[in-house]
C-alpha cells in the first residue's frame, strides 16, 4: 500500500510539472483555413484548426527545396544555370542562361525572395534533374514522418491536384529544418547581397520572429511559415490560405508565449 500511495504521488507531481501554469487566454483568432502552433522542440501542437486538412501549399515548398540543398553538401559549389531554370514561371532572382553561381547564394535567393528559378536551379544541381530532386523530396517528406505530403517540384507552383501538404506536416518540417544551424541563419536572414526577405514578420512587425517563408499562388492562396523565439521557448506557427495570415502568426505566438512554459521534467 505505501508504494502504490508513493507511486501515485510522483504521477501526481508528474502531471503537475508538465500541465500549464497559467491562465488561459481566449484561443487566438486565426483567419486562415488551416493553422497550426507547435512547440519547435517537443513538438506539442499548442493550438490548431483543420491542421491536417489537405491543401496546396505555395511557396513554403520551399522549406524542403532549402534543407535538401544544405544537407547535400554542395553549397560551396558552382551551378551553371540552365535554360529550363530561368524559365520557371512566377517569382524570380533574375538568372540568366550561363550564369555561375554558388549554390549557397541559390538558397538565399531562393527563401528571402522565393526564386523559383532559383527553386529550379538548386533541384538540378543537386538532384541531377527536376525529376530526380522531386524524387529526395518526397523520399525526405516519408522520414520526416509528413504522411499527408506529396511534392511535385521545388518551387511550390500549382500542378493540378499532386502537389499539397498540410499545416500540421509543414509544421513537422519546419521543426526538423530548424535542427540544423546553417537552415536556421538563412532563414532568419532580413537581407543578403541587395536581396531583402519578404518574410515582413520578420523585417518589421514581429521582434520574435526568427524566421520563415512567405508563399502564395492564386490557388493556394497566401501561406506562411513563421518561427519566434522569446526567452527559452521556440514555436513554430502555419497558416494555408490566411488572408491576413501576420495577424494570424502574431496572435499564434502571443497565445503560445503567454499560456505555455517549456519545462525540464527530471
Amino acid at each position: 500500500m505505501k508504494r502504490f500511495i508513493s507511486l501515485m504521488m510522483i504521477v501526481f507531481l508528474l502531471i503537475l510539472i508538465v500541465l500549464p501554469d497559467k491562465t488561459f487566454a481566449a484561443t487566438p483568432s486565426v483567419s486562415a483555413a488551416s493553422a497550426i502552433l507547435m512547440d519547435q522542440d517537443s513538438g506539442r501542437i499548442l493550438y490548431e484548426k483543420n491542421a491536417k486538412d489537405v491543401r496546396k501549399i505555395a511557396s513554403i515548398t520551399k522549406i524542403m527545396t532549402a534543407i535538401l540543398a544544405i544537407e547535400s553538401g554542395k553549397l560551396k559549389e558552382d551551378v551553371k544555370i540552365s535554360d529550363t531554370a530561368v524559365r520557371t514561371e512566377g517569382s524570380s532572382i533574375y538568372l540568366k542562361p550561363g550564369d555561375i553561381v554558388k549554390l549557397e547564394d541559390l538558397v538565399y535567393g531562393l527563401m528571402l525572395r522565393s526564386g523559383n528559378d532559383a527553386a529550379n536551379a538548386i533541384a538540378e544541381h543537386v538532384g541531377g534533374s527536376i525529376d530526380g530532386f522531386v524524387f529526395l523530396m518526397n523520399q525526405k517528406a516519408e522520414e520526416i514522418g509528413m504522411q499527408n505530403t506529396h511534392f511535385a517540384n521545388p518551387n511550390g507552383l500549382d500542378n493540378k491536384d499532386n502537389h499539397f501538404s498540410t499545416a500540421y506536416d509543414m509544421a513537422l518540417l519546419t521543426k526538423y529544418a530548424m535542427q540544423n544551424k546553417t537552415y536556421r541563419k538563412i532563414s532568419g536572414t532580413k537581407s543578403y547581397k541587395g536581396w531583402a526577405n519578404k518574410n515582413r514578420l520578420l523585417t518589421e512587425k514581429y521582434k520574435y520572429c526568427t524566421g520563415g517563408k512567405t508563399g502564395f499562388t492564386k490557388k493556394a492562396k497566401r501561406t506562411l511559415v513563421t518561427t519566434a523565439t522569446k526567452e527559452h521557448q521556440n514555436l513554430i506557427a502555419v497558416t494555408l490560405n490566411g488572408p491576413n495570415d501576420w495577424d494570424d502568426h502574431i496572435n499564434m505566438f502571443e497565445y503560445g508565449f503567454k499560456n505555455f512554459d517549456t519545462t525540464v521534467v527530471l
